[in-house]
């Protein structure tokens, strides 16, 4: 061929500078085009030459000495004329569409970046080469060369074999491509489950050798590298997949020792194409900063990390990967949002995972138990997230009681029915600091159920909403005392109300909390001298203010119930002891009381450590 030089086409000197302004972030990307375009040139010659048996692949190649990476492969090559169309005159996508999406959006809109192909090599590399040799009779190698992505040379090429090289003279500012682990790091996640063998080699260089001596021999392993070396497991049939596959593939591809405790394996054809496996992992309470890792895949081929926009928001707490070789991946963030396809593909991606978790509670109730304490916090988010899920998932979800039952709602409400007074669930948030107030319950035959995870104080609200059940409330144990009153006579009523005047007075004194509410009742448990109660929806309120950093809060109520029917309070009514040693029973029983609850505040603690030592010295002189 003649030698040749010109300018690839009049819109380049606009659209390089966006290349490389929009990719800015992630320039990585380029080892996944330049990977991608071979596999697609060996696909291609398949098609020409089906059947044909021969050693398939894409070769990368670092050579640290010259500064070049290199990507070869065997598959259909181009002539002059091809390279003419494909390269020199910019072949994606349409350049004045490609600039109308793009121009105006946010840094980083661009989803999976396809399209961009081979001129995105201009982003690390100060020169780029192409050698090829078509597969087609007669065909001549072509060498084309540019610096700069818009001015280039072409001339006869080298090669002698069927297959394109595409080589980068990687540019001073980007010589970190040029470090080996760098290199085969992006290779393994953009490239490592593509369909056609992709390897990673490096030139190494010798170590001179010593006077008398052969050349010694480098100590890293030597010849190509196979990348792609897990199989793609979610494009086998379900039935085709063992459970130990399954384990080992998340093992492999998350690097991580634990199994997961149960997957979803998504496959389907119609009326989209969508195939993947998703997997449950351990879960802990405080999953608030914690994000799962959900791979994206384009036809086996790695586009992204946690898309929100094609993957329902809380699924981003699993594992696993999806593979959609149909979804429109070269348009913005705002453009999925509001694509029907997109929305399609999360609405079933949802639907599975729901179908996933009512198929174990239906048929393996005591192994979903055994999974509850860790997925528990990701179903009750999804219900919270979509009402479609929570729909098809509200009769699974759990409640675990303190004496370690897995209950549903209504198995709950049932099982405490006339015990409470209507639709009411009672919980604690901390079993151990009001095991007091849970005992107290347990003498009843009532369950107390466990809410304590971060994400509870907002779920038990949501239920109380939303489960469709009239009149349901949840009451955490110390919200109030009437279970646990006897009936009072009028004649005991009137008495109580002289006596409680009383010992407001004392409490208000002695504890200097004059909005303190005191309320005297009988107990039914005579050894309890009192008991703190709050206002459920004020201290909710008040807690979720300290979850999200605000200031506001509502004014918290507490209640001091005193118990007519123990020792300790009935002396305090008598007033049969002096003033002062009235006031320290008084700020005694207060600190008790909220001790069952929360813990005393440093200047509190040695309040009631001296006010403790002052009473054991009033009981030694008896």
């Amino acid at each position: 061929m003649t030698s040749q030089q010109g300018n690839i086409s009049i819109h380049a000197q606009n659209i390089m500078p966006i290349i490389k302004r929009w990719l800015y972030s992630d320039k990585d990307i380029f080892i996944r085009e330049m990977v991608s375009n071979g596999c697609d040139a060996i696909t291609k010659q398949k098609m020409l030459s089906p059947g044909a048996e021969e050693d398939w692949r894409v070769t990368v190649t670092l050579d640290a000495e010259k500064g070049e990476l290199s990507f070869s492969d065997n598959g259909i090559g181009m002539t002059a004329d091809e390279v003419e169309k494909y390269i020199n005159q910019v072949a994606f996508s349409g350049a004045e569409e490609f600039l109308k999406n793009y121009e105006g959006d946010e840094k980083g809109g661009i989803i999976g970046h396809f399209g961009l192909g081979f001129y995105s090599a201009f982003m690390v590399a100060d020169r780029v080469t192409i050698e090829t040799l078509s597969g087609a009779e007669g065909a001549v190698p072509v060498k084309w060369t540019s610096e700069d992505g818009m001015a280039f040379a072409m001339e006869d090429g080298s090669r002698t074999r069927r297959g394109t090289d595409v080589i980068l003279h990687i540019s001073e500012e980007e010589k970190d491509f040029l470090q080996e682990y760098r290199v085969r790091e992006v290779l393994r996640r953009y490239c490592g489950f593509m369909a056609t063998p992709v390897y990673f080699d490096v030139v190494r260089k010798e170590e001179p050798a010593k006077e008398g001596e052969e050349a010694a021999e480098s100590k890293e392993p030597k010849g190509p590298e196979l990348i792609n070396d897990t199989p793609a497991l979610w494009l086998k049939a379900p039935r085709d997949c063992t459970d130990e596959e399954y384990k080992k593939f998340y093992r492999d591809v998350f690097h991580t020792f634990e199994d997961p405790l149960f997957y979803v394996h998504l496959n389907v054809d119609y009326p989209f194409n969508l195939k993947g496996i998703l997997y449950f992992p351990k879960l802990t309470n405080d999953f608030g900063t914690r994000e799962g890792e959900i791979k994206l895949f384009s036809g086996q081929v790695f586009v992204a990390d946690n898309i929100k926009e094609v993957i329902p928001e809380f699924l981003m707490l699993l594992k696993g990967v999806i593979d959609c070789p149909d979804l429109p991946l070269n348009v913005s963030r705002s453009f999925l949002q509001n694509d029907g396809y997109v929305k399609k593909l999360s609405a079933y991606i949802t639907r599975k995972v729901a179908d996933k978790l009512t198929g174990l509670f239906n048929t393996e109730r005591d192994n979903y138990q055994k999974y509850w304490d860790d997925i528990h916090p990701f179903v009750k988010y999804g219900c919270m997230r979509d009402s479609k899920f929570f729909d098809q998932v509200k009769d699974t979800l759990l409640y675990k009681t303190t004496k370690g039952e897995y209950l549903t709602l209504n198995e709950y409400l049932s099982k405490n029915e006339g015990k409470l007074g209507g639709k009411k669930v009672i919980y604690t948030n901390d079993p151990t600091r009001q095991s007091a107030s849970v005992a107290m319950y347990d003498a009843e035959d009532i369950d107390v159920v466990v809410m304590d995870a971060l994400i509870d104080l907002n779920f038990l609200s949501f239920m109380e909403y939303s489960a469709g059940v009239e009149g349901l409330t949840f009451a955490r144990v110390d919200a109030d005392s009437q279970t646990f009153q006897k009936e009072m006579s009028e004649d005991e009523k009137k008495q109580s109300e002289e006596d409680e005047k009383k010992l407001a007075d004392v409490l208000h004194r002695a504890t200097g909390k004059e909005e303190l509410t005191v309320r005297l009742a009988s107990l039914k448990d005579e050894s309890l001298p009192a008991m703190l109660t709050q206002e459920e929806q004020g201290r909710r309120f008040s807690e979720m203010s300290r979850i999200y950093g605000q200031d506001f809060k509502l004014p918290e109520t507490h209640t001091l119930v005193l118990n007519a029917a123990n020792p300790v309070v009935r002396n305090l009514i008598s007033g049969e002891a002096d003033e002062e040693t009235r006031d320290l029973i008084a700020a005694q029983l207060y600190d008790l009381a909220r001790m069952s609850t929360r813990p005393l505040e440093k200047e509190e603690v040695t309040a009631f450590l001296s006010r403790s030592n002052k009473l054991l010295e009033l009981l030694s002189k008896r």
